[in-house]
């Protein structure tokens, strides 16, 4: 499945893990856990999302905050991550935000949004990933940018 071969709402309509399921693929646990669903992989691609809720912790005045958007982007990488490690039997790694480039937000979310990020990995060398990032509500492209992430191998 490359990206932009199908409507993007038909990417996000099936997850293959869903609430309490994602926690097997991130270190996150409440209440900073901000994907609460994973549609799976191909090639170059993942896909995952987050209902937003008031309760969440980076809503505040009406609006998901710029600091969740960033943890989702990350939480969606290690997602990624933890489900290739998941499939392959192999114990999932910690990684950690190394570099945040080119971001930019063209709208916030509000209560009852669902956010739909598709993670597209631009390379991967020893231990680093360097992932860019589309996050949307709907077809309304919300933001966008470049992660370097740094994965701790045991």
């Amino acid at each position: 499945m490359q990206e932009g071969s199908v409507s993007h709402s038909s990417l996000f309509s099936e997850p293959v893990a869903a609430g309490e399921a994602v926690l097997e693929l991130i270190p996150q646990r409440s209440p900073i856990v901000m994907v609460d669903a994973f549609y799976g992989v191909d090639d170059v691609c993942s896909y995952s999302s987050l209902t937003i809720r008031e309760d969440n912790l980076f809503f505040e005045d009406g609006k998901f905050r710029e600091p969740g958007i960033i943890e989702h982007v990350a939480q969606s990488a290690a997602a990624r991550v933890g489900y290739v490690c998941k499939q392959e039997n192999r114990p999932i790694p910690v990684g950690f935000i190394g570099q945040l480039k080119n971001f930019k937000i063209h709208a916030l979310p509000s209560a009852g949004d669902k956010l739909c990020t598709t993670i597209k990995i631009e390379s991967e060398f020893m231990g680093v990933s360097l992932v860019s990032a589309t996050v949307y509500v709907g077809e309304q492209l919300l933001a966008d940018c470049q992660m370097k992430i740094f994965i701790k191998e045991d």
